[in-house]
C-alpha cells in the first residue's frame, strides 16, 4: 500500500483486510454507507477528519495514516522522528531505564522490523557465541535466533520457538500490511528446524529454553508497547522482556550479574 493509490482505494483495501463490510465501519465511524461507498470509489472526496475517524476505527498504523493523508492531498500530522532526536529524549529516558530495571533478567527494544535498537546486559548476553556476520547493524533478533549461526543451535524448543515467532510475524503483517515483514517470514520459514511437536495442553505458554554458554534456562516473553502514542517511530517500537520460566534459570542469572562485583570487593 503506497500514498500513489487514490485514498478511496486506500480505505478500501484496509478495510477489507479488517474483514468489515462497508455496512458494519459506516456505523463504527457514525457515517451512512452511501457516503463511504462514494469515498472508497472516488465520487466524494474525504475531510482530513474523515480519514482520521476511518483509519482509527480500522486500527491503520500512524505510518499508514500519513500515507493516507498525503494520498488525499493533506499533510502528514504524525511526526516521524528518528529515536535520538532530542524531542524523544524523555521516551529514550523511560526506554533505558525500563531495561536497566529489568536486570539481571534479558531485555530489549526493537523497531517494527525487529531490528534491534538497544538491550540490557541480559539480553547482550544473548548474543554471545552467534557469528560476527550477523551481529552487523541492522541485526535483526528473529534471524539471530533462528539463524544455524545464531542461537538455533543453543534453542532446545527450537521447532516451538521457530511456529511461535513466525505466529507472531504472521500476526503483526496482518496488522501492518508491511511488505517488509513478509520477506523476511519467508526467510525464516527457510532455516532448518525439526517439525513442531504437539502442543502441551497444560503448557502457559512456549518458553524460550536455552542451554548455550551461560548454561541451561528457561524464558516466558512478554512485549510491551508505548500506549496512545502520537509518534511512528514510537508507535513501532516494542521492548521484548524474557521473565524466567524457573528458579534455576532465577539462580543462575543473579547468579552471574552478583560475580563480577563480588570479585571486586574489596579484602577485609
Amino acid at each position: 500500500m503506497t500514498q500513489t493509490q487514490p485514498i478511496g482505494e486506500l480505505l478500501r483495501d484496509w478495510r477489507q483486510r479488517r474483514r468489515l463490510s462497508q455496512l458494519d465501519l459506516a456505523l463504527d465511524a457514525e457515517i451512512s454507507t452511501r457516503h463511504l461507498s462514494f469515498v472508497e470509489t472516488g465520487r466524494a472526496q474525504p475531510s482530513r477528519d474523515m480519514i482520521l475517524r476511518l483509519a482509527a476505527e480500522l486500527e491503520v498504523p500512524l505510518r499508514e495514516r500519513n500515507a493516507m493523508l498525503l494520498s488525499a492531498g493533506y499533510a502528514p500530522i504524525f511526526a516521524d522522528r528518528p529515536l535520538d532526536d532530542q524531542s524523544l529524549s524523555q521516551a529514550r529516558a523511560a526506554i533505558e531505564a525500563l531495561l536497566k530495571a529489568h536486570e539481571p533478567f534479558p531485555a530489549l527494544a526493537v523497531d517494527r522490523h525487529w531490528h534491534l535498537v538497544t538491550a540490557n546486559a541480559g539480553g547482550t548476553a544473548l548474543l554471545r557465541g552467534v557469528a560476527p556476520h550477523l551481529l552487523e547493524p541492522p541485526i535483526n533478533v528473529l534471524r539471530v535466533s533462528l539463524h544455524p549461526e545464531g542461537a538455533a543451535p543453543w534453542i532446545e524448543n527450537l521447532a516451538e520457538w521457530k511456529a511461535h515467532l513466525l505466529h507472531r510475524l504472521r500476526q503483526q503483517f496482518e496488522a501492518s500490511a508491511d511488505p517488509a515483514l513478509l520477506e523476511l517470514m519467508e526467510e525464516l520459514r527457510g532455516y532448518p528446524a525439526p517439525p513442531p511437536a504437539a502442543p502441551n495442553p497444560g503448557a502457559l505458554a512456549v518458553p524460550l529454553i536455552v542451554n548455550g554458554p551461560s548454561g541451561r534456562m528457561s524464558f516466558l516473553s512478554a512485549t510491551l508497547l508505548f500506549g496512545s502514542p502520537l509518534d511512528v517511530t514510537l508507535s513501532e517500537l516494542a521492548i521484548e522482556i524474557f521473565l524466567p520460566a524457573d528458579a534455576e534459570t532465577v539462580a543462575r542469572l543473579r547468579g552471574a550479574s552478583a560475580a563480577p562485583a563480588a570479585s571486586q570487593s574489596p579484602r577485609r
